[in-house]
């Protein structure tokens, strides 16, 4: 006698597609949710093609590549790229290996309900909401007084400010883990730091990608904190130690304080919405590299 292969379908599962009444509701959901999906496309391609449209006549590979003149009314942005460059890397050096470590203090290391935890959680709250300016008050005040108006001032007063959201997200990436992964991988002998590395940090990879990107988006946005910090220089710098302007500050001249400028200032917005996506398929080709690295 054959067996029988007829197929099971749970009661639960023939009643609903038995009244279609019940999949009107999630086809709505679905084409809601398509339509906010495409609204964020259109909004991000509506702003592109008003900077594309505005700034296409300044834009050019000798744009990107000259240095500016004449206050920028001539010339290119290639200085002030290499400087925007180097004032996000300062701040992500700094910023990551704190925010890890920090966060593993907080998901790992100690309770969640620990007054250590709370008093620490809360203060990381408060800073996220402090404006660039007072950040920027700071950095001339401390960072200023050892360095000047500088690179490593810049770089480390947006450390100072993407602290907040990447410790917090990687701690809310950590604690998502599974607790079932932990208890598994302590079950087959794996030592604590083992489990860190090789099972929880490349599961929380995606979260921790995601305040990653983010505060790339507001450093390289940055403007307030950067004019007390960093300075305005347009020349090429040799160090750290020098002054630096920064891309999201000169557009900022070019459309307020610059006659002629806008232009310009679109043509730099649009090469600053370049280097964010740039800086963002980095980050994400990085964290997948990471993440297939550590996992077992």
């Amino acid at each position: 006698m054959e067996p029988n292969h007829t197929p099971i379908m749970r009661p639960g599962l023939r009643h609903i597609a038995a009244h279609p009444a019940s999949v009107w509701p999630e086809r709505y959901l679905t084409g809601g949710l398509w339509l906010v999906a495409l609204g964020v496309i259109g909004v991000f391609a509506w702003i592109l093609g008003d900077l594309l449209y505005h700034g296409a006549t300044a834009l050019s590979l000798d744009f990107v590549l000259r240095p500016p003149l004449q206050a920028g009314r001539a010339g290119g942005i290639s200085t002030v790229i290499i400087g925007t460059f180097l004032i996000v890397g300062v701040a992500l050096g700094s910023a990551v290996p704190i925010s890890i470590g920090t966060a593993i203090l907080l998901a790992e290391a100690s309770n969640a309900e620990t007054s250590f935890g709370r008093v620490v959680r809360r203060s990381l709250d408060v800073l996220a909401g402090v404006p660039s300016i007072v950040f920027g008050l700071f950095g001339l005040a401390f960072f200023g007084h050892f360095f000047g108006w500088s690179i490593l001032s810049g770089g480390l007063t947006l450390a100072c400010m993407i602290l907040p959201v990447l410790i917090r997200s990687t701690e809310e990436s950590l604690r998502a883990v599974p607790a079932s992964l932990r208890y598994g991988a302590a079950a087959l002998g794996l030592s604590p730091r083992a489990v860190l590395w090789h099972l929880t940090l490349p599961a929380a990879t995606p979260g921790i990608t995601a305040g990653l990107v983010l505060s790339v988006g507001r450093a390289l946005a940055e403007t307030a904190a950067l004019l007390f910090t960093a300075g305005a220089a347009t020349r090429m710098p040799t160090s750290l130690l020098d002054s630096a302007r920064s891309l999201s500050y000169h557009i900022y001249l070019l459309a307020i304080e610059v006659p002629g400028g806008q232009n310009r200032a679109y043509a730099s917005a649009v090469v600053l919405v370049g280097m964010l996506l740039l800086l963002n398929g980095i980050a994400v080709l990085l964290t997948r590299r990471f993440q297939r690295r550590l996992m077992p």
